[in-house]
């Protein structure tokens, strides 16, 4: 492989990577967008937990809360 093909490679690559970290952040707001919705529709914890694929603590770190007692 020639310099400047690796060199273009790396470049697409690290665009590439630059979109997806965009795309992961962009997730991430509407996940929690939609977790502080439900929590105040009344929805609880353990539900949002299991249909985000997150821990109940992973829940609380989203949302920045401390769990309840």
């Amino acid at each position: 492989m020639s310099e400047s093909k690796a060199i273009r490679g790396i470049q697409q690559a690290a665009k590439r990577r630059g979109e997806a970290d965009d795309l992961r952040h962009a997730a991430t707001d509407d996940l929690r967008r939609y977790c502080l919705e439900a929590q105040k529709e009344g929805v609880p914890i353990t539900r949002i937990a299991s249909e985000a694929g997150l821990s109940r603590q992973g829940v609380y770190d989203l949302l920045g809360e401390r769990p309840s007692s």
